[in-house]
């Protein structure tokens, strides 16, 4: 199996915990009658698990002190998005909540990609990319909106 198809998949294993990851933590937080206190037991729970993969894989925090400080706006954005689809879902579907973030997702990996963002691989936005986010957009959007119509 060639990497390529390797992280093909785990990234596909990835996309699947998104929606079990919302609707898993959206009932903890009817359960506890706070999606805040759900938020909080989700980040511990992937704290250590975490620290055992930090420790398995001999992994070190070197180089942290010096790394640029908006790097770290990452941990901001993951807290966002778990507490926010946490809030929601109970309340908005957890298909629709994971429609919008699929289409957020689709932007904002389109412009990361088309500038080369952060260090990513550039990938200019031509018309058959963007054809293509459009058409995976309105897959979505039928699977999730129309298709409850």
């Amino acid at each position: 199996m060639t990497t390529a198809m390797q992280s093909a998949l785990i990234m596909t294993a990835a996309g699947v915990g998104i929606p079990l990851l919302a609707a898993l933590n959206a009932a903890l937080g009817r359960h506890l009658g706070s999606p805040a206190a759900a938020g909080v037991i989700l980040f511990v729970v992937a704290l250590i698990a975490a620290l055992a993969v930090f420790t398995l894989t001999g992994s070190s925090f070197r180089g942290a002190a010096s790394a640029p400080r908006h790097l770290f706006i990452a941990g901001l954005f993951v807290a966002f998005y778990v507490l926010s689809v946490t809030w929601i879902a109970p309340s908005f579907g957890v298909g629709n909540a994971i429609f919008f973030v699929l289409l957020g997702q689709l932007l904002s990996a389109a412009v990361i990609d088309h500038f080369g963002l952060f260090g990513a691989l550039p990938s200019p936005l031509t018309p058959t990319r963007t054809l293509g986010i459009a058409v995976m957009g309105a897959g979505v959007f039928l699977t999730q909106i129309a298709g409850r119509a």
